[in-house]
Formats: structure tokens, sequence, C-alpha cells
């Protein structure tokens, strides 16, 4: 079992990397004025949740590689690591996406829900999210 989630973990953060580089894209193309770990991480310190924090980037970057390994552990653990097809790995990314800006991610103020973001960063991070899912369904395959 702590197997499967250590390697899950790994292929979580190497699905994160992946979807980075999606965030990044985005946003050099103006799709995304700021980089939503940051956002969150800005929202749940001290203070005001639109007021930047002192530490907040690297914080953010921190965060969200644990959060992505701990969605790849999780996968791992409930596969008992034999892996997902990539469109279920999709799936799975995809129902994060939901889950957070949806759901969690507006709770704490960081951003508005996806139907009342700005146009461009939901199909960013839509995107984002399908590449970390097929990823992390590669990875683990690969390590099955």
């Amino acid at each position: 079992m702590m197997d499967h989630i250590f390697k899950g973990a790994l292929a979580g953060a190497k699905a994160t990397t992946a979807m980075s580089g999606v965030m990044l894209a985005g946003d050099r193309l103006g799709l995304m004025r700021d980089q939503p770990p940051k956002r969150i991480v800005r929202a749940l310190l001290p203070g005001h949740p639109r007021v930047p924090k002192q530490g907040e980037k690297p914080l953010a970057v921190l965060m969200h590689y644990a959060f992505g390994a701990g969605a790849g552990a999780l996968l791992a653990l409930v596969t008992r690591g034999r892996g997902v097809s990539w469109p279920v790995g999709a799936a799975y990314g995809l129902a994060i996406w939901l889950a957070s800006y949806e759901g969690w991610v507006p709770a704490v103020a960081a951003m508005p829900p996806v139907h009342r973001d700005q146009p461009g960063r939901p199909l960013v991070m839509a995107a984002g999210h399908v590449v970390f899912g097929s990823v992390l369904a590669g990875s683990l395959r690969k390590n099955a």
C-alpha cells in the first residue's frame, strides 16, 4: 500500500509539472491574469484574500505540488497501483478541477466559481487538469 502511495505521489508531481506548463502557456497568451495557486495561497494566508502576501509565490508552488502529489497518491491508492486509462485519468483531472473551482476555491474567496470567472481562465484550467489526469494515468500505468 505504501508503495502505491509513494509511486502515486511521484506521478502526481510529474503530472503537476505538465499541468503547470499549460498554465504558464495560458498566462503568456493573456488568458489568465494571475496563477490560481498563488491566488489560493493568498486567500488562505492571514489578511485580506486579495492583498499580496510575502512569500506567497514559493508557497503557492509548494502547495500546488503537494496537492498534485496528494491527488496522485489517492488515485494510486484507490486503483491499488494498477493505473487507469488516459480517458479515466483525464476525467479524474476534470473532476478535481470542477470540485475545486466550483467548490472550495470560491468558498475560501480565492477566485470566482468557473461559471463567473474571466473568459480564458476556465478553458486553460480545464485543459491543464486534463493534461494532469492524462499524465498521471500514463505515469501510474508505466509504474504498475
